[in-house]
């Protein structure tokens, strides 16, 4: 895996904090100074991290495990949509579902109902309903596709979430936590690291910052998906050849 470049976390404003008022003393380790009554996130300690991060992240996906992605907050949602989907990955970007981890059977079963309202509508069923109801019904599958459709592909819960704020996300984060499910989370200076299991110390207010630490993680997983697509041919042909 690719080292991680101190000069581009620099130029992407990775090292912004909070101002000092607002800090998380348990973010003290990772902290370079103050300047103008904001902290300064020490982006060599951010580098170190990040690389962990990415490793543990690669070993994940290349065994072919799910990552689940949160970002709900406006300057966020956009960037991890954009690198989720690229990854094939889930995510959510709207409103946290109470209950999305730690209640999975009932967030199924709302994403059936999906499933179950496209079929209605491929086999005439729909059409068979009074106006009324098909707009109800055109409602409901609006708001749980907003909400849900993100995650309609995720039939079992992930191996691993990753996080954008966890001082905002910090139902989600309470969730996996609970289900000893990992957590990888971008930590501003206002959050406590001690909540998640792999801490990337760095700004989670900026598209900027939060863009270049998803870009480095997504390499990490799309380097894992391939050494997973690499062995999974290596079995095939293994199989077709035993065949023969």
């Amino acid at each position: 895996m690719a080292k991680v470049n101190v000069k581009d976390l620099l130029e992407a404003g990775v090292h912004f904090g909070h101002m000092t008022r607002k800090w998380n003393p348990n973010m003290a380790p990772y902290i370079f100074m103050e300047k103008n009554g904001i902290h300064i996130i020490d982006l060599h300690k951010t580098a170190v991290k990040l690389e962990e991060a990415c490793t543990a992240l690669e070993k994940l996906t290349s065994a072919g495990k799910k990552v689940l992605f949160v970002a709900t907050k406006k300057q966020a949602k956009e960037v991890v949509a954009k690198h989720a989907q690229e990854l094939n990955m889930p995510y959510i970007t709207e409103r946290w579902p109470g209950g999305m981890l730690t209640n999975f059977v009932t967030i199924r079963k709302a994403v059936k109902k999906m499933n179950a309202i496209d079929k209605m509508k491929k086999d005439g069923t729909f059409e068979t309903l009074s106006k009324k109801e098909r707009l109800q019904v055109d409602r409901q599958r609006a708001n749980l596709e907003k909400n849900l459709g993100s995650i309609a592909d995720m039939v079992r819960l992930p191996s691993a979430v990753f996080v954008v704020d966890i001082l905002r996300e910090h139902i989600a984060v309470t969730e996996a936590k609970k289900l000893g499910i990992p957590v990888f989370g971008i930590v501003d200076t206002n959050s406590d690291p001690r909540k998640v299991d792999f801490v990337i110390p760095g700004n989670d207010d900026a598209s900027k910052s939060v863009d270049m630490i998803l870009s480095i993680v997504a390499d990490a997983v799309k380097e894992g998906l391939s050494q997973r697509k690499t062995e999974k041919s290596k079995e095939e042909g293994k199989e077709t050849a035993d065949a023969e």
